[in-house]
């Protein structure tokens, strides 16, 4: 049931995103007076659920759900339609209007989904506001990836500041240090000391690289066990759903962040686990990975420091500010963080169609819903406008040349790239979708 739940929270938010990308394109084309042949929710080979032609547009919805599609007529796209092409232009055809024209018709689907992006996070500061953090309110601290010792940061330490920016929200501290370049901490440790703490350059790709993302979290108190992957240690080792963890290498644990903690300072090692099982001891010896992990998940329960989680509620002038400065914020830090792509726990780290289901819980909440149709919103346009021929991005860059040096790229050369791009994007697709298959039949 839970599968079935983020399966259709997840349909019917491409679907959204879809169907007003592909209008980003279709209006524009039929202002300028060029025929839309096919508008298509999901691809349609060999097949269509549904198809009605009206006028001279045919609409109907595909059984393969990767995406959608217009067809605009005389438009070298996915399709591959050389018998049209073939024949002289025709007035109404995409071929035959200007240049800035078609440019307009391509980047109309990547604007609708950055500007409906930055709509939806306007209308969630108006009818929801945003939840606030704010340090100084936590009284057990931020939980602090044990990794972080060596610059002096540990659990129940409170960072106040980043680059002389009073921390306004300790929810952002982990995108200021790994995506916007934060470096210079000021920070309350536990014993109430002040430190000002310098991270180093390059620090994002040290902390990825050693698995210490997140950094900084809110404490938990739960130590009961809600799920074991199997073929792992904790599988071994006797570790059961609801088993409650005690204490590990005879250091008691009070918080989540104590189990991380524990376990991490036991990598590559074995770590002895006292639990809780129907009202008894008993003592477990189980092997823990180089990560520092062992394999199960604890039930998820509140915070320690729940009631310093303020709602802050908006009037609609602060609504569209607060949900413009969020979309802008959305989209630069996911631009930087595909940085991390390009290391070797980055390319093991692409998701697929399965990754980006699980944003999604498995209770229907119409808030985190919207909230992750505006997260996708502003990817599919980031994505979108990459200059990868097969994407809107790879027709812009051939457009662009041909307003610059006023000359077309030749027919066959827009045919190439077209099979490239697409060559390209079903590799991806194909090895994105197949990390996702192989972390779930071999967890970390």
């Amino acid at each position: 049931m839970d599968f079935l739940i983020k399966a259709a929270q997840l349909i019917l938010s491409l679907s959204i995103l879809v169907v007003l990308h592909e209008f980003g394109h279709y209006i524009p084309a039929r202002l300028f007076k060029t025929r839309v042949e096919k508008f298509y929710l999901f691809f349609n080979p060999w097949f269509s659920i549904f198809k009605k032609k009206v006028g001279d547009t045919e609409w109907g919805i595909g059984w393969l759900p990767l995406g959608g599609y217009v067809k605009i007529a005389g438009m070298v796209d996915e399709s591959m339609d050389k018998e049209q092409l073939a024949l002289p232009a025709q007035p109404w055809e995409f071929r035959a209007k200007p240049a800035w024209q078609r440019l307009i018709i391509m980047v109309g689907g990547v604007t609708v989904n950055l500007l409906l992006g930055i709509f939806i996070y306007i209308c969630i500061m108006f009818a929801y506001g945003e939840e606030q953090i704010k340090p100084q309110d936590l009284k057990a601290g931020l939980a602090i990836h044990p990794y972080m010792a060596k610059y002096n940061l540990y659990s129940g330490d409170n960072i106040v500041s980043i680059d002389g920016q009073k921390i306004t929200n300790v929810t952002e501290i982990n995108n200021s240090i790994m995506l916007r370049g934060g470096r210079k901490l000021a920070v309350v440790h536990s014993d109430g000391s002040k430190e000002t703490i310098q991270l180093p350059e390059g620090v994002e790709y040290e902390l990825f690289q050693n698995g210490a993302f997140p950094s900084v979290s809110l404490r938990h108190a739960s130590n009961e066990i809600d799920s074991v992957m199997p073929k792992t240690p904790a599988l071994e080792a006797g570790l059961e759903k609801g088993d409650k963890i005690i204490s590990i290498n005879a250091h008691p644990v009070t918080y989540y962040d104590d189990i991380q903690r524990y376990l991490y300072a036991a990598k590559g090692k074995k770590a002895t686990l006292v639990i809780e099982r129907n009202d008894s001891t008993q003592t477990l010896t189980s092997a823990v990975k180089k990560e520092g992990t062992i394999g199960f998940a604890v039930k998820t329960s509140g915070y320690v420091d729940s009631s310093s989680i303020q709602t802050v509620h908006y009037g609609f002038g602060q609504s569209v500010s607060k949900g413009i400065d969020r979309g802008f914020h959305t989209l630069s830090d996911y631009a930087s963080q595909l940085k991390f792509i390009f290391t070797k726990k980055g390319a093991t780290s692409i998701g697929g169609f399965g990754s980006i289901g699980n944003l999604f819980p498995a209770t229907w909440n119409w808030q985190i819903f919207w909230m992750n149709t505006a997260l996708i919103s502003i990817i599919l346009a980031f994505m979108n406008i990459l200059p990868i021929p097969a994407l809107d991005g790879g027709h812009v860059v051939f457009l662009l040349y041909e307003i610059i040096t006023g000359r077309e790229a030749p027919q066959k050369v827009l045919e190439y790239a077209q099979y490239v791009g697409f060559f390209l994007l079903m590799g991806l697709l194909l090895y994105a979708n197949g990390n996702d298959i192989y972390r779930y039949l071999f967890p970390q």
